[in-house]
Parts: structure tokens; C-alpha cells; sequence
């Protein structure tokens, strides 16, 4: 009689596969639960409405960060963008509601464009690009605000106020449309043949290029992408705030990096889901709302945290993928 048994390794493969994609959610259960448990007032539902509406701002951009980091490449000018878009939805505002929409969309979905272009057609390395990028539309926000001496106020009644601070059943509009984002976001990038070729791209560049894969195409979309969200969240942001601040997004692009990883995609390219950088990006906000309630520790310590986290997991997933 002949017996037959599994090899291990690829049951290992499997249970470090699960582990890198549920890590993060488990992480969290365990944050929310504990969290609850010992501050009184996290739990409330004004604590928990804050949490979404900070933490939709972020996601919003982090679906566009998941898109580049699964082709293999990094977008730093997500932050400059974000704050460029809040900028300019507040200057654009006192043209209606359109204008203050598609101002920040446009300019921003374009400096992305750009971005891509440069990546995919001349292979320029993405880490310059962006950083280029980054400078650029810092440079163009303080240009537009006379070095941040001019602060564009949103009027009170503006229809485009109402985007950042309506509320269905108390919580905010920008809660409802990063979540409409991240269901799109996750049908786009698990049930369309272009989510297919962003995972081409990133797992095997050259092999997805002889298999037909339209490459350069795809990187020039999500760099796209990439920098029309993030003019959207500055948009949602200075329409929460009433105006468009200059010094927001500073170092942003770091949160967004780091809520994608956590949420278990892959800094190599490859692999990553929308659900994860959602988790990922509850995750770091939790981390930081706990902080706060403690009271007793300075707010710079959001940043130690959220670095000496983002830490691990990268090693995890560099011992996982072996």
C-alpha cells in the first residue's frame, strides 16, 4: 500500500500567506478590544465618528498608494498633492461647487499623469520622480499662497462645505465616500483584467512585458490614480476645514506608505489587497487615538509608534515571503 503525505512547504506557504494578509485585521480586533475595555470613552460613538472621519481622509489616499505599491513603484508626492488640492478646491470654491470639485482633481490628477509618464516611458526610477513631484507642487501651493500668506477661506454657506461636513445618521460624508472608494478600489483590483495587469506588473515586470501586458500603460494609470485622490482628500479636507490650509500633508505620504504595508501589501510589488490598507489605515488610527487618550504622553509619540510598527511588519513580511 502507498501512502501519500503533503509536503510542508507548501502548507507553510499557505498559513504565511493567511498570516501577511489577516495579520493586520487580527491586530486590530486586539487594539479595539483592549482599547475599549480600558479607556471608557474610546468606545463612545462621538470617539468612534472622529475615528472614521480622520481615518477617511488617509484611506482615500492609501487606495490610490495600494494601486502604485502593487506595480513595485512609490508615490512620495501624495502629501504635497493633498495639501496643493485643499488649496486649491478652497480658492476654486468661490466659482460654485464644480469648481472647487474638479480644480484639485484636475491639476492633481495631472501632476500624477506626468508622473506616470515620466515612470513608465522613459524608466526613470519612481522614488525620483515623485520626490520630484513633491517638491514641485509644494513649490506651486506657496506660489498660489504667497508663501503661505494667504489663506483661502471657504464661505460658510458654500454648497461644496457641506462635503466635508454632512453627516447621514451622524457620520460624515467623507466616511461614505472613502468606503465607496474602497469597494470600487477592491472590484477594480480583484475582478477586472486591469487589476490583473497591476499585479503582473509587480510581481514579474519583464515576464508580464513578453506576456503582452500592457506595462507602461498600467503604471501611467495608477500614478494617475494615485495623484487624483489625493487631490480629492485635500479637497474633502479643506471643505471639512472651511479653507484650505497650507502647512497639512507634511510627511503624509509616509502614513499612506505605511498604512499599505501594515495592511500586508508587499513594498516588492505583487501583492496587496484594498481591505488591508482600510484595516491597516484603522489600525494606525487607533494606535494614535489611544495615544491621545492617555493623555500623559506627547503626540510625537503617534510617529514613534507608528514607525517602530511599520518596522516589524516589514520584517515580517520579508521572513513570511521567504
Amino acid at each position: 500500500m502507498i501512502t501519500t503525505t503533503t509536503p510542508a512547504v507548501p502548507k507553510a506557504a499557505a498559513r504565511a500567506k493567511v498570516l501577511q494578509r489577516q495579520g493586520a485585521a487580527v491586530a486590530l480586533v486586539l487594539m479595539v478590544a483592549v482599547s475599549w475595555l480600558v479607556f471608557p470613552r474610546f468606545g463612545s460613538l462621538d470617539n468612534l465618528r472622529d475615528l472614521a472621519l480622520q481615518g477617511s481622509f488617509l484611506a482615500v489616499i492609501a487606495i490610490g498608494m495600494t494601486f502604485v505599491i502593487i506595480t513595485g513603484g512609490i508615490d512620495l508626492s501624495v502629501g504635497s498633492l493633498y495639501a496643493l488640492g485643499g488649496v486649491l478646491a478652497a480658492w476654486g470654491s468661490q466659482y460654485g461647487f464644480l469648481a472647487a470639485l474638479a480644480l484639485p482633481l484636475v491639476v492633481c490628477g495631472l501632476i500624477g499623469l506626468i508622473n506616470g509618464l515620466l515612470i513608465a516611458r522613459t524608466n526613470m526610477a519612481p522614488f525620483i520622480v515623485t520626490l520630484a513631484s513633491l517638491l514641485f507642487a509644494r513649490g506651486l501651493l506657496l506660489a498660489i499662497t504667497d508663501e503661505g500668506a494667504n489663506t483661502y477661506k471657504i464661505p460658510a454657506d458654500s454648497a461644496f462645505v457641506e462635503l466635508g461636513r454632512g453627516t447621514v445618521l451622524g457620520f460624515g460624508y467623507p466616511i461614505f465616500i472613502a468606503a465607496v472608494l474602497a469597494v470600487l478600489g477592491g472590484m477594480i483590483l480583484n475582478r477586472t483584467s486591469f487589476g490583473q495587469n497591476v499585479f503582473a506588473t509587480g510581481g514579474a515586470e519583464q515576464s508580464a512585458v513578453l506576456l503582452g501586458v500592457p506595462v507602461a500603460k498600467t503604471k501611467i494609470i495608477v500614478y494617475t490614480m494615485s495623484g487624483t485622490l489625493a487631490g480629492l482628500a485635500g479637497a474633502l479636507t479643506a471643505a471639512y476645514l472651511q479653507s484650505g490650509v497650507t502647512v497639512i500633508g507634511v510627511g503624509l505620504e509616509l502614513d499612506a506608505i505605511s498604512v499599505v504595508v501594515i495592511g500586508g501589501t508587499l513594498l516588492t510589488g505583487g501583492m496587496g489587497t484594498i481591505l488591508g490598507t482600510v484595516i491597516g489605515v484603522g489600525l494606525i488610527k487607533v494606535i494614535q487615538n489611544v495615544i491621545n487618550q492617555i493623555g500623559t504622553l506627547d503626540s510625537n509619540y503617534q510617529s514613534v509608534v507608528s514607525g517602530v510598527f511599520l518596522l516589524i511588519v516589514v520584517v515580517l513580511q520579508r521572513i513570511l515571503r521567504r
